[in-house]
């Protein structure tokens, strides 16, 4: 399954008290969220990009900032689920997936 997503930052916006530095090659680092929708909001993009705060700020209800705006280009179908399942049940399998991930 092939996807193809455009993402628009506007770098202005980030915070770059949260940018690191990779103790092993010097670069720097700016963790971000994609909050992708597959139906188009009224401005046709999919989903926004926000910058990632800590695991205790987001409990503290503090949200980063929104850097951006997403947009599906491409998106080949997958193949059908099976009989039974639902798209809320796939929904929240790929979102447990994503709660996984080390950033």
């Amino acid at each position: 399954m092939s996807k193809v997503i455009a993402l628009k930052l506007n770098l202005k916006e980030i915070d770059k008290a949260r940018l690191f530095t990779s103790q092993k090659t010097g670069a720097i680092y700016l963790d971000a969220i994609l909050m992708l929708n597959l139906e188009k909001d009224q401005y046709e993009n999919n989903g926004m990009i926000v910058q990632s705060v800590s695991k205790e700020e987001r409990e503290a209800g503090t949200r980063g900032p929104i850097l951006g705006n997403a947009k599906i280009l491409s998106w080949d179908e997958p193949a059908a689920q099976p009989a039974g399942v639902t798209t809320a049940q796939v929904a929240d399998a790929l979102d447990a997936d994503i709660q996984d991930l080390p950033f």
